[in-house]
């Protein structure tokens, strides 16, 4: 095996950086020679669209590449399907909406893969994978244990799991559960669904239109990896307490906030970024998108280094200003 691999194709940053050794995970039994190993020597890769890798990796990657989708339960009115962890998560997306299957339709263009989302517990324009999620497998890899972890199981929070915490480095997700519905239940309260679909006069859009929209509206927002290397969102939405509310409220009368059900308040992190100055701001091929400022953007030769550090200084500007402690959404590999 060479000594030095590039995983630019790895990540969505499209960083040039240099790993060891590569294992790609089509089976269960693929994981076997791993069992038992320091957790630290290894690393579980999806389609890299929410890790920011360092110019020189030393872990071990294990690629999740299992595939599949099948129907486990099906009723007149919903069907429980089990997909593989390695499936991509937008064309997943698609599939269930070419066999009328609803409740994700909201979630689309979301980059990564099926087993990511449960990681993150994604959510976008007004709907959650904890909402349709019945539960996961996968392998402990301290041991080689199986286990199927339910929604409790999985400690499932705003863009939170037990996957960042307990078993975060430990866990394998082999394949996900998802209980979707036959019956079409738009959802286009969120703000700019509402608002896209009231410019065309359109009062109730079907599944596949709301899937469009979203992807129309990602896309006038967020730059393709593609073309542009980045993460999607670097930092969390912060959620305060009532009292840390009220105190910011106070200097700053004009924040926008979202209030929350159990009382905290949710503050759009991209109000911060960008009152501090940093929407559209570049140091050399490191910057914050022009369009939205919760993105980093590789504009072409970045190191993982110069990212990390440029993310760096927004946090103590925001730190400085608000008191408010950002928290970053990806994930360093080095």
């Amino acid at each position: 095996m060479p000594t030095a691999i590039s995983l630019k194709e790895f990540n969505s940053f499209q960083l040039e950086s240099y790993g060891k050794e590569i294992h790609f995970i089509k089976s269960e039994s693929d994981l076997i020679p791993f069992f038992g190993r320091n957790p630290n020597d290894y690393y579980i890769l999806g389609e890299g669209s929410n890790v920011l890798m360092m110019s020189e990796i030393n872990k071990v990657i294990l690629k999740n590449d299992i595939r599949g989708i099948e129907i486990i339960h099906e009723s007149p009115e919903d069907v429980t399907l089990r997909i593989g962890a390695g499936e991509n998560w937008h064309e997943f997306v698609l599939w269930a909406l070419a066999h009328n299957y609803y409740g994700i339709e909201n979630l689309s263009l979301i980059p990564g893969s099926v087993g990511a989302a449960p990681v993150q517990n994604i959510g976008a324009y007004g709907a959650e994978l904890s909402e349709v999620f019945v539960r996961l497998e996968g392998l402990h890899l301290k041991d080689g244990k199986k286990m199927s972890l339910n929604k409790i199981g999985c400690s499932l929070g705003y863009r939170d799991s037990i996957f960042k915490h307990d078993l975060k480095g430990f866990f394998f997700i082999s394949y996900i559960h998802l209980k979707l519905s036959k019956i079409p239940r738009p959802r286009i309260d969120y703000g700019d669904l509402k608002n896209y679909f009231a410019s065309k006069g359109t009062l109730n859009p079907t599944p596949e239109e709301i899937s469009l929209a979203v992807i129309e509206i990602r896309k006038n927002k967020l730059p393709d990896p593609k073309i542009l290397g980045n993460s999607g969102s670097f930092f969390k939405n912060k959620i305060i307490t009532p009292s840390e509310f009220e105190a910011l409220q106070g200097r700053f009368p004009d924040m926008p906030f979202y209030a929350q059900e159990n009382g905290d308040y949710k503050i759009p992190s991209a109000w911060l970024i960008e009152t501090c100055g940093f929407k559209g701001k570049r140091s050399g091929d490191v910057g914050c998108h022009d369009k939205q400022a919760l993105v980093l953007v590789n504009y072409g030769t970045a190191k993982g280094e110069q990212i990390l550090a440029f993310s760096e200084e927004i946090m103590q500007a925001v730190l400085q200003r608000f008191g408010i402690q950002l928290e970053r959404e990806v994930n360093i590999l080095s």
